[in-house]
């Protein structure tokens, strides 16, 4: 929509296209020598003026980003009246493992709203991580709220819900006012409408919108002013990595080796991750599978520049036969081309 330059907003296209998308090999498990299992999906990396420098497979497809939208949707609370920084803010964004300082995290939230954890409508779950879970489990306790691993993003919509004097008791539904101004940042970022509303795992609503849209949209986290919400995400979630995780999860130590770099995983095989400067990358597995997920992010990483070395530890996961290495899982095809 046009107008002044008081009053112009950013271009929204159509919303991308509901099809089977026309997913392609990106990863091959190789054992022995020989190709035992192919991993297909798509692939998106964004120059810093936010061109198309490679793609592979549908990246104009609509699908859901799962918890790699989290940035993005913490963005739309902070526009929405939502007061945190730092460590909360990056809980806000987080699919945490669970562990004691996340749990604590969300508890300090819901107490700043003058609310207890009765209040989430997040999915009662075990914690992600396994570590945690298997502790939880040691001391006899059961499936929580607070435990689930959006329970952070959850208790900031009930934060920022309490401030602007809307109803808590829906505040999941996607015709709530607090659902209806995320969804609005969604569209604005992206840079299309959203092709369609479902539920995610944790009860909050989730979008659909295409794994080129979902990308270009934390590139601007990523770039933004650090006085912006965009930009107070993006710095909340890099210097608090663990915290929009957990310990030792494979995408905060890939934020800590690459300086500036910020980075979303979500169930179902899908990684973005955006420079400083708005070079991007997002990566879409078909089948989900969590395993070909950061092999193939960090051969786009390559693609955007970083060094070899600093991915080493990214790039490939061993294949084990009767207990030793018998070769990799590693990315494949065009993507690992000129």
């Amino acid at each position: 929509m046009n107008g002044t330059a008081e009053t112009a907003t950013p271009a929204v296209a159509t919303a991308p296209p509901a099809r089977e998308p026309a997913h392609v090999p990106l990863a091959h498990v190789v054992r022995g020598g020989l190709i035992e299992g192919v991993h297909h999906g798509s692939v998106v990396v964004l120059g810093a003026d936010g061109s198309v420098e490679f793609q592979a497979g549908d990246i104009e497809a609509a699908f859901y980003p799962r918890s790699a939208l989290k940035p993005v949707q913490a963005v739309g609370l902070l526009r929405a009246g939502l007061r945190l920084d730092g460590e909360l803010l990056a809980l806000t964004a987080a699919s945490h493992s669970g562990e004691a300082r996340h749990l604590a995290g969300a508890r300090h939230i819901l107490r700043r709203a003058g609310l207890t954890e009765d209040a989430l409508r997040s999915v009662p779950d075990l914690p992600y991580g396994a570590e945690q879970r298997e502790e939880w489990l040691r001391r006899g306790l059961g499936p929580s709220r607070l435990a689930q691993n959006c329970s952070g993003k959850h208790a900031a919509m009930l934060m920022t819900a309490r401030a602007r004097g809307w109803p808590l008791r829906d505040y999941t539904d996607p015709d709530h006012p607090l659902q209806r101004a995320i969804a609005g940042t969604v569209a604005e970022l992206t840079g299309q409408e959203i092709a369609q509303v479902t539920i995610d795992g944790c009860g909050a609503p989730l979008f659909a919108v295409s794994l080129h849209g979902l990308t270009r949209a934390v590139a601007q986290l990523a770039a933004a002013a650090p006085d912006t919400p965009e930009g107070r995400v993006a710095h909340a979630v890099r210097e608090h990595p663990e915290m929009a995780s957990g310990t030792d999860r494979d995408v905060a130590r890939l934020m800590r080796a690459v300086p500036g770099l910020l980075a979303k995983d979500g169930f179902e095989g899908v990684q973005v991750a955006a420079l400083p400067d708005g070079r991007a990358i997002g990566v879409k597995i078909a089948d989900g599978g969590d395993r070909a997920r950061m092999p193939v992010a960090a051969a786009a990483l390559a693609r955007c520049g970083v060094a070899p070395e600093v991915l080493a530890g990214f790039a490939s996961t061993p294949v084990i036969g009767g207990g030793m290495t018998v070769g990799t899982l590693r990315a494949a095809g065009a993507l690992v081309g000129p």
